[in-house]
């Protein structure tokens, strides 16, 4: 099973949604880095359930163990280990669907893979394993801060109802500010309020999730098949429920002509290659240019819905899925937090990787 991710700065997650817990093994992480336990912490508290009448109503503290690694407040550089455990497992609320294959789900094709699985929340395939590459991230964020590097994620569209303003014109300071995280006020109002008109219908619904680094170097990236933008895309169509990767002018990019398109170099008044533009996304050629990462992530509507769905058993007779338990009526909520995660990972590996592109200068 591939749980695990990144070359150098390399994680491994552990654990299922009605397990004991779930954690993650860092590896690779260079010693004397701050371990900001409160950092961690809130960040973990950004992505926990219970947050709003609008996700899921789980209670889960999220506090986190440190089994190894971390000594005096700094990393070692030795295997860092970190553990959640789970508090509010109610496996009763899938017991009628232990044979059943959700519309969906992963149950079908992980009873197909392993002939068994566990039907508990879904197991391994809950998005509760994410906690644990959001605890990650937060170490990697920490690096990445030493660096001048700063990851700010941010609800852009819920349904039809979406931002149109570019990332440049918001004030991403207001994203925590609202249950939704979106940077407009009256937009995140008008979603909140859509989330939990579609929660009381007992359905779901989809959203985008907009991403922006800013002061990555020019430099990180690898050339043919680990560029950084497929890293980027490997990682965040990783997250549950993830349906799609968009960076720099994306899709609508192929309606431009390329003497529009192009992003013209200059050089500014300190000297620095810059770009007058940056439909390139700050990637040029699978490399970071320097310029503001920004990327979409789009996820569809949660999978479980309180409604009565047609399927079939693992016996392959017809079946009546009956929705229960405790879910989000949309996920892009509390996904912002794991798309920053997994964007630090990234970006962290490729930061560590670049340290030995070049030979070292010796005067």
């Amino acid at each position: 099973m591939g749980s695990t991710f990144g070359k150098i700065f390399n994680i491994s997650t552990f654990g299922e949604s009605h397990g004991s817990g779930i954690g993650v093994v860092i590896d690779g992480c260079p010693a004397g880095v701050d371990f900001d336990s409160d950092f961690i912490q809130s960040e973990l508290t950004r992505r926990k359930p219970g947050q709003s009448r609008i996700t899921t109503q789980r209670k889960e503290a999220d506090e986190f163990e440190v089994l190894s690694g971390v000594f005096e407040g700094k990393t070692t550089g030795t295997p860092i280990a970190l553990l959640i455990r789970n508090q509010d497992q109610r496996s009763k609320d899938y017991s009628h669907i232990s044979a059943q294959f959700r519309p969906s789900h992963a149950d079908y094709t992980y009873q197909e893979k392993y002939g068994v699985r566990d039907y508990r929340g879904g197991g391994r395939s809950s998005a509760r394993e994410t906690a644990a590459r959001v605890a990650a991230g937060a170490i990697a964020k920490t690096l990445l801060k030493g660096m001048g590097v700063n990851i700010q994620a941010y609800v852009s569209q819920v349904g039809t109802l979406k931002l149109e303003k570019p990332y440049t014109e918001l004030d991403l300071s207001l994203t925590e500010g609202n249950a939704v995280r979106c940077p407009d006020p009256a937009m995140a109002s008008q979603m909140f309020d859509y989330i939990d008109q579609i929660r009381k219908q007992g359905d779901s619904i989809g959203g985008v999730v907009n991403c922006v680094v800013t002061g990555t170097p020019a430099g990180w990236g690898e050339p043919v098949f680990d560029k950084l933008h497929a890293e980027l895309g490997k990682g965040m169509l990783s997250i549950n429920a993830v349906k799609g990767f968009e960076y720099g002018s994306g899709f609508e990019g192929v309606a431009m002509l390329g003497s529009a398109h192009n992003d013209a170099f200059f050089v500014d008044d300190a000297g620095a290659v810059r770009t007058r533009s940056n439909h390139s996304g700050g990637i040029q050629g699978g490399i970071s240019n320097g310029a503001d990462i920004y990327f979409k992530v789009a996820f569809k509507p949660v999978a479980t819905i309180m409604q009565d769905q047609e399927s079939v058993d693992q016996h392959g007779d017809i079946a009546v899925v009956q929705g229960k338990g405790r879910h989000d009526p949309c996920v892009v909520p509390r996904a912002v937090p794991i798309v920053e995660a997994m964007a630090a990972l990234v970006l962290a590996d490729f930061y560590l990787r670049n340290l030995s592109a070049k030979a070292p200068v010796i005067s």
